[in-house]
């Protein structure tokens, strides 16, 4: 059925007559099913909204205390944008089959859907939402609301589309979705009333600023020492030459401490100014705000097509273009970098080959430049031999040596220890899945947990045979950067 444009004869976030009409149809269909079954049904309704409207920014305005919201952007990929509020339905699980757990309840539901038909990013069902880095990650206090995996179902999802060109001048395409979850004792004209008063509250304004000038103290703690994590890196490097472990990621926890609470918003827009060419997210639970502007890509399918990152090795930025290049070549010809960088691109390589008809990576290394730092990366693709959703994809994959270690299990099992700390949702994967089992996760890199006055940073380093702690503990002050100058004052 054709979509009406829209008008401006009334505001943006407003149904029109048809729209309404055909909600109305479609919750009727999904209470009539609900009865049938006994059960709970799902139902969506896809509507065009105008081209200059921030999904980011809307959702950021029109958020209720403490409810549910998401952001996830990368606006160097055309400005493509997934935004969300509420929540109709929460999908989550722990333990060792978390991935594949919420996946089947993913696949029932949105299979059972009364929906558009999937159209990647801005059609149909959609969920998102993110992972621990382990199993039954987050159980400290400051985690409350990450469980080690949840997708939410959103009741408004606004999305931006990568800009096309339309008669020769580029236009980004944004649309609205909207969710209900129908009940047998449900009646159609009230779950559109209930709609309806959700979208009334939606406000089209700018992301707030940042403090240029914040008065008051603020007061930057590492978790723990940093003579623990120095320690951490040589225990680390005794068990790669003792032949237990070929490589270990060993990350720490620099917390700050402001005067005020921290407006998560406002730190959003900044990161999305400062590094475009990364993943800029918040994932929002309770008085709790995830943030982060991460460089890695764990997977995105697209139908039969895969894509992924390998990510592992970096090196500080310069000012100075020369010192810069030279920098970066450097690290290009590091024995060291490039043997951590090996192996991560190894393990992807190895965990996609059993289920697709071709894998390719480069031949070679590339350097990826974002503001304040410098990574050695390869480009993996596959074409798959069946399909295979995203969120299968994503366990199959994570946590790969870019975030974990090799070999895996005894890695894992060292990571704790050598720690001391609860990554949560630290290095796990944060995104988005469709109805069509098309999705994009990447990884939680240079995050902050945002709660009240308090934001936890969190960096990680590749720990290999000849790893030196002094300078894998520098190399983590200079990840810290990306966040820490925006958080502290």
């Amino acid at each position: 059925m054709s979509q009406p444009s829209l008008t401006k004869s009334r505001p943006p976030f407003e149904l029109g007559g048809e729209d309404r009409e055909r909600l109305l149809e479609r919750l009727r269909l999904a209470v009539t099913r609900a009865r049938r079954g006994g059960g709970e049904i799902l139902a969506t309704i896809s509507v065009p909204l105008p081209a200059d409207v921030d999904p980011s920014a809307v959702v950021c305005a029109s958020r209720r205390a403490g409810e549910q919201w998401f952001a996830f952007e990368q606006p160097d990929r055309g400005g493509v944008a997934l935004a969300t509020l509420g929540e109709v339905a929460d999908l989550s699980a722990s333990g060792p089959d978390r991935f594949a757990v919420v996946a089947d309840r993913w696949r029932e539901m949105s299979a059972a859907a009364v929906a558009d038909p999937a159209e990647g990013i801005g059609g149909g069902p959609i969920a998102v939402g993110g992972f621990a880095f382990a199993p039954d990650g987050g159980g400290s206090p400051h985690w409350a609301g990450f469980a080690p995996a949840s997708l939410i179902v959103p009741e408004v999802a606004l999305t931006r589309r990568a800009s096309r060109r339309d008669r020769g001048e580029a236009r980004a395409e944004v649309r609205m979705t909207l969710a209900a979850i129908a009940r047998p004792d449900d009646l159609a004209e009230e779950l559109v009333a209930r709609m309806e008063r959700r979208l009334a509250e939606l406000r089209d304004a700018a992301l707030p600023l940042l403090d240029p000038a914040p008065a008051g103290r603020y007061q930057v703690v590492s978790a723990m020492p940093p003579e623990h994590y120095e320690a951490a890196v040589a225990s680390a490097v005794r068990l790669i030459e003792a032949g237990e472990l070929e490589k270990v990621v060993l990350a720490r926890e620099v917390q700050v401490h402001a005067p005020r609470a921290y407006d998560p918003a406002a730190v959003f827009g900044v990161l999305r100014d400062a590094f475009p060419s990364c993943f800029v997210f918040c994932v929002g639970r309770g008085d709790a705000t995830l943030v982060a502007a991460s460089p890695e890509l764990l997977v995105r399918r697209e139908g039969h097509r895969v894509s992924t990152l390998a990510l592992a090795g970096s090196t500080r930025r310069s000012a100075d273009p020369a010192v810069d290049d030279h920098l970066g070549e450097q690290l290009l010809r590091d024995e060291s970098y490039r043997e951590e960088h090996a192996i991560v691109a190894r393990r992807i390589e190895r965990a996609l080959r059993p289920h697709a008809v071709w894998v390719a990576a480069a031949p070679e290394p590339e350097l990826v430049r974002i503001a304040n730092i410098q990574h050695l990366a390869t480009p993996i693709r596959a074409q798959l031999a069946e399909p295979i959703e995203t969120l299968e994809l994503v366990g199959l994959m994570h946590p790969t040596p870019a975030v974990g270690g090799e070999p895996a299990a005894p890695a894992l099992r060292q990571i704790p220890a050598l720690e001391g700390l609860d990554r949560g949702w630290y290095s796990g994967p944060i995104g988005w899945i469709d109805g069509a089992g098309d999705g994009e996760f990447c990884v939680a890199l240079r995050c902050a947990l945002l709660r009240g006055s308090v934001a936890r940073c969190y960096a990680g380093n590749g720990i290999v045979r000849d790893s030196d702690p002094a300078k894998e503990l520098a190399e983590t002050e200079i990840k810290l950067q990306a966040l820490l100058p925006l958080l502290a004052g």
